[in-house]
């Protein structure tokens, strides 16, 4: 229940985030056109048709924190992590049901704050995302960073207290509720990335609790931390000796751990996906662990090289980018396990399958340009233009969204007891794959040329203008990608009642929550949970009868697709399994 509470409030924070994106998209392509409609949803901040150049800020600045926190880390982690953990684990609940509870409401009342903060006078909060200082700690220096700006800090420590209950709550179940034979190394993948997301989380919010406090006293007490040698309108501020680097350094100590606890998930629900629909054993099943756990230490040693312009000391950039390259190989790691995955493979075409791969394309493509921005050297030339933008999205933004919309499609039968309809997910698919690089890649070579990122109109500029045409491109694509999510919301509310009653098990997966009953009972499964014997990824096995066998088969079961390797040194097992062989006269070859 709570798993679908975090996934419809995601979704809905989806749809308000991407009409604020396509409202700033249509400023950008036609910037001196009057839009009399605008006036009508927008009132005061669009009179006469044309947005004002304040809320424009405020859009982009709304957009990228819903879309960030609380849709691809609540609507995601939230989601999948509630849902998978104690079935995949065989956990009647999680650890605490209470802190579960409370993890969504402290979530769902951020969301409601922040929605708000676009019904108050001055506006909501118009600093960016990032709401660097001066401008989010100095009320008076732009109209968002009145009442708008503390209801976000409001808001953002609500979501935070959210996620440190949701990930001491993920990690206590994962380390204490696990089944019956069900030691670390035979948890499927999505359990790591969930459980390696949630220890980044639980040491990474909090340093944006102490950012948000301190902004707090800047604003309302009269502290200098991030305030120094200010004059606002013709005013000097009293403000001395604080630095609004130290600002930066809070944020992105969160802030690139952020992307990890956005793409980990992704890339766990990606991994079970594949895997199943692939009909084969994930490839390098340690590899894939140990790259999880590699992302997650360095993730805390890379923050800096969203820095390299604020005058940092070019050794020290130069630590920030060879931690921030390195970080590459586990990520390349993933990427070539999942193509090995596929080769070769029985490929199931599934909704499901199709956003899996999507998501290993963006990776791929976004995660390539993170090595140009890496480079100390380049990226003071395309920091803060559109090739940031490209990059992020891509590499952050579409391949977190393909991987959760990956997992609702495979998950919609254990979520609702029904399955989606098919042909609108490959419409669904085929619309936003296509609408959301047709969006994205362009941006690269704007910011190649230098177009910077966040202004209200190019117009100004006459270098800009070579790309008003693109710009035109990026911002229908935008609209037609936009429409499209009208055919999966459609699909996913309507399936709920109308959609084909699901099977037990309609993937043939090996996981536990395909053993649970189509209806929901309390405590998951009805009498004994099961045990558990192998790994989950025994797909297509030589010499059993059937391309899959679930975790909960015994050995004794399977004698005759049995390889040594799958008794993990238990002498006893090994044994008897050769005694078998002789028996019947197998012969087994590892490899």
């Amino acid at each position: 229940m709570i798993a679908k509470q975090f996934l419809i409030t995601g979704i809905v924070m989806a749809v308000f985030a991407m009409v604020l994106s396509i409202l700033f998209r249509i400023q950008l392509a036609w910037p001196d056109t009057d839009f009399p409609i605008l006036e009508v949803f927008l009132g005061k901040w669009a009179e006469g048709g044309r947005m004002k150049p304040e809320f424009f800020l405020s859009l982009v600045t709304i957009h990228g924190t819903m879309m960030v926190f609380f849709v691809l880390t609540a609507g995601l982690s939230g989601t999948f992590s509630n849902l998978l953990i104690p079935y995949q684990l065989g956990a009647r609940d999680m650890a605490s049901p209470l802190m579960n509870m409370l993890s969504y409401w402290f979530f769902f009342t951020a969301c409601v704050i922040m929605v708000a903060s676009f019904f108050v006078e001055s506006g909501p909060a118009s600093a960016g995302w990032t709401i660097y200082p001066p401008l989010s700690s100095v009320p008076t220096s732009i109209p968002g960073s009145g009442l708008g700006m503390t209801l976000w800090l409001v808001s953002m420590t609500l979501f935070i207290a959210s996620q440190v209950l949701g990930g001491v709550n993920y990690i206590s179940t994962v380390l204490n509720m696990r089944t019956k034979g069900m030691d670390l190394w035979k948890m499927p993948l999505t359990i790591w990335a969930f459980f390696l997301t949630a220890i980044v989380g639980l040491l990474s919010f909090p340093v944006l609790v102490s950012a948000v406090v301190l902004l707090f006293f800047d604003r309302s007490v009269g502290t200098s931390f991030y305030l120094s040698d200010l004059v606002v309108q013709g005013e000097i501020l009293p403000n001395e000796g604080g630095s609004p680097i130290l600002f930066q350094h809070l944020f992105w100590f969160l802030g690139h751990p952020e992307v990890y606890i956005v793409v980990m998930p992704a890339l766990g629900l990606t991994s079970e996906i594949i895997s199943t629909n692939s009909r084969k054993p994930i490839f390098g099943y340690h590899a894939m662990v140990y790259s999880l756990v590699g992302i997650t230490v360095l993730s805390f040693i890379v923050w800096g090289h969203h820095m390299f312009v604020t005058g940092m000391n070019p050794f020290l950039g130069g630590v920030f980018m060879i931690t921030t390259l390195i970080i590459a190989v586990p990520s390349a790691v993933k990427a070539f396990n999942y193509i090995a995955t596929l080769w070769r493979g029985n490929i199931r075409f599934t909704p499901a399958m199709m956003f899996a791969i999507g998501m290993v394309s963006f990776f791929v493509s976004g995660g390539l340009t993170g090595l140009y921005l890496g480079n100390a050297a380049l990226d003071i030339n395309l920091h803060d233009t559109y090739f940031v933008v490209a990059h992020f999205h891509l590499v952050m933004g579409s391949a977190s969204i393909f991987g959760m919309l990956a997992g609702v499609y495979h998950w919609y039968p254990k979520m609702f007891g029904r399955m989606m309809d098919t042909k609108l997910g490959y419409l669904h698919f085929w619309l936003t794959f296509i609408g959301a690089y047709l969006v994205f890649f362009p941006m690269h070579f704007m910011g190649i040329d230098g177009v910077p990122r966040r202004y209200y109109t190019f117009t100004a500029f006459p270098f800009m203008d070579k790309w008003i045409s693109v710009n035109l491109l990026i911002t229908w694509a935008a609209i037609v990608a936009g429409l499209a999510q009208v055919a999966f919301l459609w699909n996913f509310f309507a399936s709920i009642w109308k959609g084909k009653k699901a099977t037990q098990n309609p993937w043939n997966s090996n996981t536990l929550e395909w053993t649970t009953p189509v209806e929901h009972i309390h405590g998951n499964w009805p009498g004994e949970i099961p045990t558990v014997y192998r790994w989950p990824y025994d797909y297509s096995k030589p010499g059993h009868d059937t391309d899959f066998i679930p975790q909960t088969v015994p050995f004794s079961e399977t004698m005759s697709s049995n390889l040594p390797h799958d008794f993990e040194g238990n002498e006893e097992a090994i044994r008897i399994q050769e005694e078998w062989n002789k028996a019947n006269n197998r012969e087994v070859k590892e490899g």
